[in-house]
């Protein structure tokens, strides 16, 4: 193969990746939860993988991994992305599923991914978002900030003898 049509093979194969990304994006519910759980299983470490994971999520759980990303970055003391809130270690299957089957009721849907014994089954919330099927990926809520006030008039706790 002489290096320009190697060149082109390389430019149609990744548009088609490029292409097959934003079919996910642009797909039903079953697809998206498809999607995300495979892009999911490639976060490991990897940034790209984290932000492809995290663009199929909807927006209260984006807002919440940001807020998750302000704090870890404060106690860091370094700027951490809120893709980078998207544990692994967190997210396992506890079986592999089969297929997907959607249940859509307006703007809400179901998902329900299958495996190969008839218990194994897991549903998954999604929402339509502009346009957009997104993962409902609940998380719990964060704690307020707790500040303490350390004014000149401030009561401090005694120090230990």
């Amino acid at each position: 193969m002489t290096p320009v049509a190697r060149a082109l093979a390389l430019a149609v194969f990744a548009l088609g990746v490029a292409a097959c990304q934003a079919d996910a994006v642009d797909a039903g519910p079953d697809e998206v939860v498809e999607e995300f759980v495979a892009r999911m299983q490639r976060v490991h470490g990897d940034p790209k993988a984290a932000r492809d994971a995290y663009e199929l999520l909807w927006s209260d759980a984006k807002r919440s991994l940001a807020e998750r990303a302000k704090r870890a970055s404060a106690v860091a003391g370094r700027e951490l992305a809120p893709q980078a809130m998207l544990a692994p270690s967190r997210f396992w299957l506890s079986f592999l599923p089969k297929r997907y089957a959607a249940h859509i009721d307006g703007d809400w849907a179901v998902v329900t991914a299958i495996g190969e014994e008839p218990t194994q089954r897991e549903d998954v919330k999604c929402v339509r978002e502009d346009g957009h099927w997104r993962v409902v990926l609940m998380l719990p809520p964060l704690p307020p900030i707790q500040h303490r006030d350390e004014g000149p008039d401030a009561e401090h706790p005694p120090l230990p003898k």
